[in-house]
């Protein structure tokens, strides 16, 4: 059975702050000149919800408000496996691990071996959901992905070894925040940026998450925030 690349596939996307006291920066990479989504763009890791997500548990959970605000406009159970995704995307695009030290107790997915492998769990207790965005109808390719933020404390290790890191994405680097929108960006990172500057000293996770609706009719701005959205 042939693969429909047009239908809409959820996804993560891990924006990691690093020094977001000092002199804040977010880690991002380029895609490649021929990638079918968003080529040579710069962009944050992340990626499309692998079917082994669902078979991974989380040693920490999400923060309640988050789980909350991920359930609303959503197929139903979706929130840890979004979640899983972020950290699986993570690490497969920019060799970092979030988690927890610790031996699995579970079967562990062919896709998820060799984060296993660094003797830690997947813990989801530090991501934040702060924004969604669904892509627009005629792209080559449609996500509603999930942006979540993560302070670069949480996560395991040298925050400049990128030596685990897949070629999905190339000139991984830290970019200061003040200097992220001089790069090819596409349009969603920047709304998303602009969501990360307002939230740079504010370490709690959001009550209400900003929504990009892409429609075949129009494209909607909405916010997550605990009630029913309009169709």
């Amino acid at each position: 059975m042939t693969e429909d690349k047009t239908a809409v596939r959820n996804a993560a996307t891990v924006i990691v702050l690093r020094d977001r006291y000092t002199t804040p920066s977010i880690l991002m990479g380029q895609r490649g000149a021929s990638a079918a989504f968003m080529p040579n763009k710069f962009v944050f890791p992340g990626g499309a919800v692998d079917r082994a997500d669902a078979a991974v548990s989380l040693a920490e959970p999400l923060p309640p408000v988050c789980h909350a605000r991920l359930g609303e406009d959503s197929e139903p159970d979706m929130q840890d496996i979004l979640a899983l995704a972020a950290i699986r995307e993570l690490w497969e695009e920019t060799g970092l691990v979030l988690g927890i030290p610790g031996a699995w107790q579970e079967e562990i997915p062919e896709d998820w071996r060799t984060y296993a492998a660094t003797g830690h769990l997947p813990s989801a207790a530090g991501l934040q959901f702060v924004f969604r965005a669904l892509t627009p109808p005629g792209r080559p390719r449609r996500f509603d992905a999930r942006f979540f933020l993560v302070d670069a404390d949480l996560i395991q290790g040298d925050l400049d070894d990128f030596t685990h890191a897949t070629d999905e994405l190339s000139h991984l680097q830290w970019i200061p925040l003040t200097e992220a929108r001089r790069f090819d960006l596409p349009f969603v990172t920047e709304v998303a940026l602009a969501e990360v500057a307002a939230r740079v000293h504010d370490t709690s996770p959001p009550a209400n998450v900003p929504y990009l609706r892409n429609g075949a009719e129009e494209s909607l701005f909405l916010r997550l925030k605990g009630y029913a959205q309009p169709d």
